[in-house]
């Protein structure tokens, strides 16, 4: 995984933690479950990319 990524998806997790925390403060259910899906977002696209590295790891291997 590349450094930028791992960066975008971080700062995507924190902006839907922000999201979420400010929706609940406010009472804003909307914005709450917005920042719950950037944050599944941000999960989901830090799998994928622990994928490619695992593969390309396992392909390292077998070279």
């Amino acid at each position: 995984m590349g450094l930028d990524d791992k960066a975008q998806n971080k700062a995507d997790d924190v902006a839907g933690k922000a999201k979420e925390a400010v929706g609940s403060a406010t009472d804003d259910k909307d914005l709450e479950n917005e920042g719950k899906g950037d944050q599944v977002k941000s999960s989901v696209k830090d799998a994928g990319e622990k994928i490619k590295d695992a593969a390309r790891d396992a392909k390292d291997k077998l070279s």
